[in-house]
């Protein structure tokens, strides 16, 4: 098995005690996804808790743990295990030289992701990682940076949201060297007065870019001026795609 983590450096990372010496080779909050030597991620929720799959996490061959409860499991203790996911996941992100990209946008961000991720890895055969399916979310985002490791190379991450501001918290973890917005569309309405907060909100992935990244947004988009501003401060190079013939980058008929 190869280590992703060691129980000292997740203990480090979450400010946690770890019970006795283990390493992992996977993370997982899902009782029902974790597989042997993973790392299982004891989750309070509003409707259940993590802890009590600890029985089935460990029958599965769970390596480990990290729980804010007792346990008889090895394990790290720590005061907040959402939060310990978090810290993992910035962890894993401080240690790696990869690039990452990270991706956003109404529609079209799982075949972005996977698209790239297919360029990626025959670039760097097995050292380009991916999010986990379409975990995009405040759960999700911080599980797929902690699944990376160390020796990637390269990584894209997808990065969803359903209100103002969440983007904005998950691009301080993810830290994109590129950032893109596929395109903007009427989804999560419930939450948004109109199309122009959409973009406002999905706008908010370039506020992570790190120094000299580089801002992707759709030239045919009736925002793309809106979004080229919000990554104005922030990108050094913006750039435009899409099938118009003044994009940056546009597609061609083969």
């Amino acid at each position: 098995m190869t280590a992703l983590w060691a129980s000292g450096d997740i203990a480090t990372a979450t400010r946690g005690a770890a019970s006795v010496d283990f390493a992992v080779s996977g993370v997982a909050f899902d009782s029902r996804e974790v597989g042997p030597g993973d790392l299982f991620v004891a989750l309070k929720g509003e409707a259940t808790d993590g802890h009590r799959f600890l029985d089935q996490a460990f029958a599965q061959g769970a390596a480990g743990a990290i729980v804010s409860d007792d346990c008889s499991y090895p394990h790290v203790r720590v005061a907040d295990s959402f939060a310990a996911l978090e810290d993992l996941a910035r962890a894993s992100r401080a240690r790696t030289e990869a690039r990452i990209i990270g991706v956003t946008g109404s529609v079209g961000k799982t075949s972005a992701k996977e698209a790239l991720y297919a360029c990626l890895d025959r670039i760097w055969r097995g050292q380009a990682h991916r999010s986990v399916l379409s975990y995009n979310n405040h759960t999700g985002v911080p599980l797929s940076l902690s699944r990376m490791p160390a020796a990637t190379r390269a990584a894209v991450l997808e990065m969803g949201m359903n209100h103002a501001g969440e983007l904005a918290h998950l691009t301080t973890l993810v830290r994109p060297h590129v950032a893109i917005v596929t395109a903007i569309a009427p989804a999560h309405t419930e939450f948004f007065r109109d199309e122009s907060a959409i973009a406002d909100a999905k706008g908010e992935i370039f506020a992570g870019l790190e120094a000299g990244g580089t801002a992707i947004v759709p030239y045919g988009s009736p925002h793309r001026d809106r979004l080229i501003a919000a990554a104005q401060p922030h990108a050094a190079r913006i750039v435009t795609f899409g099938t118009d013939k003044a994009a940056d980058v546009r597609a061609v008929e083969a």
